[in-house]
């Protein structure tokens, strides 16, 4: 259920109601990094309960709170007549962040849920405020349980949550928190049981012990107001009804600017004289204070604005071609999930090396060091939420889970001023259900947040040999934006060379994948399938046919980065369980490919700069 606060100068805010009462969650705080806490990263001990035995009694029916064999409570026998079976032990743990398939090789398949402990000490540094746990993601559902209490769960695997923890809950010494963390793929989640991608399992990011003082800021916004260059518009959130003022602070410009605040959210407009903007080639981003008599916080952003005029993207007023990469959360020569600010470098100073500047986040929201490090970098991002391929459209119960997985990806990351695509799924089959549910979805992103774009990648077909691009999707998304793979999934790829593409919609034209496999290091002559050579070869063809483009087309991010793990590529020779298509392979060396469309895209940034 969503709420829209209509607050001064227009602005709306668009909240997820999500009551303490609903499986325990409480609101998502925001920039949780700026907040006092402790992290709980580190070594858990842990269970494999294959067979849920820690949660189900032998009846199947849920284990009452107090159980002693539930598997959240102490496995400690109380004398040597009690029985316990089961037990948590140093013998057996596991490294918080991070996936359990990388972790032990029993784990590479696995499917199913695991018991997290983690037995620590607190002293809290805020007196008289509040504490809160948070997650960072969990795959795909957490039950959350802390001194044998439970605080609630969640599912998605990709998004953060949070719940308030009672002052009488926590204990200066001796507090043992259990995460029961399922990962079993299932046809009524999102996503849905068909991936093309490894489904890692796991607390694979991080997570604290956040404190914030009794009346907290939850969350705000900071933005350029669209079609200036120095005016800042936003609001913030507080967690209950507020007197005083809020402060924001921009020290390098010399600002500080107070608001009163009325009821439990401000809105404010005022100019910042002197404002450098944010963009891919100077990523200048600003030290921000929000402050309340209570409560400061400091954050890190850049300013700029994106929006479509006519067929093209305007980024800060001026025309942008989008020389994308898309890339998995996975770091391949470790076949593990990224998670690390290190990882987050790795990744994107790879897609820098291509060129590139814009990143499509596939096919789920990234960690949040992903995007803070494309805002220092300066790389754009297409953030996107897993509603892929065959989701059940059907059901209203499918499509309140993937709106509060749309939520929790807005909530937390708009105010990363690379993020300039909010996409809402991936290659969804056109029937009217389905497209009365994406359609929701945009409207609803459009919502929470109208100064982003919003897309998803749409279908194509063949008409008369051409690629016809009619999605009715199309007419609720800012650009369009169509997966092809001319020459890899149909014909070779001189079929590029006649390619005719007809566009219905008016709107910016993005293909946002494109690409064909091969293994890094086989090397043969250019008809031959899996070979560096073949995959040079389609580069050539798809480069020679995006120049031939309509006039309204606005880049590409191909597919993809670096070769990943999926257990659908099986292949005995050429995949075994990896998707080949990366312009980086395994090991992490380049492919003869990935000079092609450097070459493509060292062009197209001379022809910007030449403008």
């Amino acid at each position: 259920m969503f709420s829209f606060l209509k607050l001064s100068k227009g602005i709306v805010v668009a909240t997820l109601l999500v009551s303490a009462t609903v499986n325990g969650q409480t609101p998502l705080l925001t920039n949780v990094g700026a907040r006092p806490g402790i992290s709980l990263n580190g070594k858990w001990q842990y269970i494999v309960d294959p067979y849920e035995t820690g949660f189900y009694d032998y009846r199947w029916k849920e284990r009452s709170q107090n159980d002693r064999e539930a598997y959240w409570n102490s496995d400690v026998p109380t004398n040597k007549t009690d029985r316990k079976e089961h037990g948590y032990s140093d013998k057996y743990t596991i490294n918080v962040p991070g996936d359990w398939n990388s972790q032990d090789a029993k784990f590479l398949y696995y499917e199913g849920t695991v018991w997290y402990k983690k037995s620590f000490d607190y002293a809290r540094s805020l007196s008289g405020g509040r504490t809160f746990l948070y997650f960072g993601a969990v795959n795909y559902r957490a039950d959350v349980y802390l001194n044998g209490r439970k605080l609630g769960s969640h599912k998605g695997g990709f998004t953060p949550f949070n719940f308030e923890v009672a002052d009488t809950l926590l204990k200066a010494t001796g507090n043992f928190l259990v995460v029961k963390v399922d990962n079993k793929r299932s046809a009524d989640e999102i996503p849905t049981l068909n991936t093309d991608w490894w489904n890692f399992g796991g607390i694979t990011r991080d997570v604290r012990l956040v404190e914030a003082p009794q009346q907290y800021i939850r969350e705000y916004a900071i933005q350029l107001k669209r079609r200036s260059v120095d005016e800042l518009q936003g609001w913030v959130k507080l967690n209950s009804t507020a007197t005083g003022n809020i402060t924001i602070e921009v020290p390098e410009l010399k600002l500080k600017k107070q608001f009163p605040a009325t009821g439990d959210s401000i809105s404010f407009s005022f100019r910042a004289p002197g404002l450098k903007l944010w963009s891919p080639e100077s990523p200048k981003r600003y030290r921000v204070v929000v402050s309340s008599q209570e409560e400061k916080l400091e954050d890190q952003l850049g300013f700029r604005t994106v929006e479509v005029v006519g067929n093209k993207i305007l980024l800060n007023g001026r025309a942008v071609f989008l020389r994308g990469i898309c890339l998995h959360e996975e770091i391949p020569s470790e076949t593990r999930r990224a998670y690390s600010k290190a990882d987050a470098v790795k990744l994107l100073l790879q897609a820098k090396a291509l060129n590139a500047n814009m990143v499509r986040l596939a096919h789920y929201p990234h960690n949040e060091n992903m995007t803070r490090t494309a805002d220092s970098l300066g790389i754009l991002v297409w953030s996107e939420i897993p509603v892929y391929w065959t989701i059940n459209f059907n059901s209203e119960e499918v499509l309140s889970k993937a709106k509060v997985q749309l939520n929790e990806m807005i909530t937390r990351d708009r105010n990363r001023a690379s993020i300039i695509i909010w996409s809402v799924g991936n290659e969804t089959p056109v029937h009217p259900a389905r497209t009365t549910f994406m359609s929701n979805l945009a409207m609803t992103a459009k919502s929470l947040d109208s100064s982003r774009l919003i897309s998803a990648a749409l279908e194509v077909h063949n008409v008369n040999g051409a690629s016809v691009v009619d999605d009715p999707l199309g007419q609720y998304t800012d650009i369009v934006s169509v997966n092809e793979y001319i020459g890899w999934y149909g014909g070779l790829p001189s079929s590029a060379r006649t390619a005719k593409w007809e566009v219905k919609y008016n709107k910016p034209f993005f293909i946002s994948e494109t690409g064909a496999e091969t293994l890094g290091g086989f090397h043969s002559d250019s008809l031959t399938r899996w070979s560096e050579e073949y995959q040079e070869w389609y580069y050539r063809e798809q480069v020679a046919m995006m120049k031939r483009m309509p006039e309204n087309f606005v880049g590409l991010s191909p597919w993809i980065l670096n070769d990943f793990r999926s257990p659908r590529r099986n292949n005995p020779v050429y995949q075994e369980g990896w998707n080949n298509k990366g312009l980086f392979d395994q090991k992490g060396n380049k492919k003869k490919a990935f000079f092609v469309l450097k070459e493509y895209y060292d062009e197209m940034e001379q022809q910007h700069k030449a403008r």
